[in-house]
């Protein structure tokens, strides 16, 4: 019988399929998961500040009086529209009138390749993009507003990099996306990178990261967000990055596979997002400006690391999750936290005001924990929990556990006054938390349960349904609305770093829009 025929590889080279093949892998398996990483990495990068569906047309509906309006327009006005749009179009400009002919040298320039391959998606590695992007940073005298670059296969194009990055830091870009499509996924990224100071956003991925211990003189000063995806770097690297940004305000990790130790300090930082990573350590040491910090995604079930979070000086810190007891060690001021300790006022995270936990609830070790960590945040106001799948449930589960050991909570009796419960599988050791976090909720105005999806749970939707309405609600200690909804199967609305990093939306973790009046 023919073999099957196999599709042609979106990532691997064939350097990397021979290493596969020797080493026992399928090839099309690593290409297979390759993009499916890359595809999450993309998700997660900023949108382009153009719309490149529109097309440049004239309308010839209505009669013409004679009048050239469009050649009336301000210069500035025109530089400003030609700045907004994709680079092809806006060279395109030139044919519109005398005044458009040499707009789009002089404005600021959004460059985008998959513009120049059409707007193909997934990106797709092509000599000819290498091409144009290469004139298109030569011919265009800066500065430039915005740059993409996140199709070309770039390991064996360091010259054509570096002219790029040459050229990048004498025009003066603004905001920089640099992908690399792999494999191979190391590919080196030159420390030309450093001498770019005009940068407001810089998201790099699939790179092995510049030497930065080596930095003297270098700042990047205008800096407030930057990405780092995929991205092999050394210890200490991301620090010294962080620290030459004094106005640094968000800072988002993905898909960092070293088992990195990451320490903060920052005068500038608000926002720290870390996903899909495996993490030793984040130790926030010295963050005074820190509103927000985010983990979601640990990969360390897979390796067997547990990540050591440490709160030192964090005065604003005002949201905090998602924290997962068997993938996270909490430790506040030099203590670390552990199951029926009763932190005292120095092991207390006061300013939190929105906690996320992802809990597996078949599991003790987990539940266990839960209520020395709601201890440690004795104001919260908004707890959002994710009930994580568990297909074993481990040590001797006592349904009455919430009841006859956990003991009263200050948050759940006195300040929280929105719960929100996602992938509620309705089973018993859920039901038994809430109920008695019901019971003890004194302040309590809203609840969302959300239901997991069935093919996921033993039950139906309706009986899922039915064993949140069946609880007895006479010893519960206020009456709050409770909305019943099925879940997204995200378990948050929070699904990508620039959702996260939006101080517009006081929180993100909300699998559902709370009414504001609660």
């Amino acid at each position: 019988m023919a073999s099957r025929r196999r599709e042609p590889f979106t990532n691997v080279d064939p350097e990397t399929e021979e290493d596969a093949r020797r080493r026992g892998i399928d090839p099309h398996d690593l290409d297979s998961s390759t993009e499916h990483f890359m595809s999450l990495m993309y998700s997660s990068l900023p949108d382009q500040p153009v719309y490149s569906a529109a097309h440049l047309t004239a309308d010839c509906s209505s009669p013409s009086d004679g009048i050239d309006r469009i050649s009336d327009l301000p210069s500035a006005l025109i530089r400003d529209i030609v700045s907004r749009l994709p680079a092809k179009d806006a060279a395109r400009t030139a044919v519109l009138g005398t005044c458009w002919r040499g707009a789009w040298r002089s404005a600021p320039l959004v460059l985008v390749d998959t513009h120049l391959s059409d707007g193909i998606w997934p990106p797709t590695d092509s000599p000819s993009v290498v091409a144009a992007v290469s004139r298109v940073l030569a011919a265009h005298p800066g500065p430039f507003r915005c740059v993409h670059l996140v199709c070309s296969r770039m390991g064996g194009r360091q010259t054509e990099l570096r002219r790029w990055l040459r050229l990048l830091a004498a025009k003066g870009v603004q905001e920089l996306v640099l992908v690399n499509r792999p494999w191979p996924i190391k590919v080196p990224l030159p420390r030309t990178l450093f001498t770019i100071s005009t940068l407001t956003r810089l998201y790099i991925g699939v790179w092995k990261f510049p030497d930065a211990t080596g930095l003297r003189g270098v700042s990047f000063p205008h800096l407030r967000e930057l990405g780092l995806c995929i991205v092999t770097v050394e210890s200490g690297d991301i620090e010294t990055f962080v620290a030459k940004s004094p106005v640094l305000e968000i800072l988002n990790i993905q898909g960092n596979i070293q088992g990195l130790r990451l320490w903060l300090v920052s005068n500038s930082l608000r926002c720290v997002q870390i996903c899909a990573s495996e993490m030793e350590t984040i130790a926030v040491v010295n963050t005074p400006c820190l509103e927000r910090l985010i983990l979601s995604g640990s990969m360390n079930s897979d390796c067997g690391l547990c990540t050591r979070v440490k709160i030192g000086n964090a005065p604003k810190l005002r949201l905090f999750g998602y924290l997962e007891a068997g993938k996270y060690t909490l430790e506040i001021r030099d203590t670390v936290i552990k199951a029926g300790i009763e932190p005292t006022p120095s092991m207390m995270l006061t300013t939190v005001k929105i906690l996320s936990f992802d809990v597996c609830f078949g599991v003790q070790k987990d539940i266990e924990m839960m209520p020395t960590f709601l201890r440690c945040f004795p104001n919260v106001e908004t707890l959002h929990i994710k009930s994580a799948d568990c297909d074993h449930p481990t040590g001797e589960l006592n349904l009455r556990f919430w009841e006859d050991q956990a003991g009263p909570i200050i948050s759940v009796m006195f300040r929280i006054r929105v719960m929100t419960f996602s992938e509620f599988r309705g089973e018993h050791y859920e039901l038994s938390f809430l109920q008695c976090f019901f019971e003890s909720a004194g302040v309590l105005k809203y609840a969302v349960i959300a239901m997991v999806d069935p093919r996921f749970t033993s039950l139906s939707m309706d009986e899922m349904i039915s064993s949140v309405q069946n609880m007895s609600d006479e010893k519960w200690a206020s009456k709050f609305n409770l909305a019943l909804c099925r879940s997204s199967g995200e378990g948050s609305r929070l699904c990508t770093f620039e959702q996260g990093a939006d101080f517009s939306d006081e929180d993100p973790f909300s699998p559902v829009e709370i009414p504001s009046k609660f």
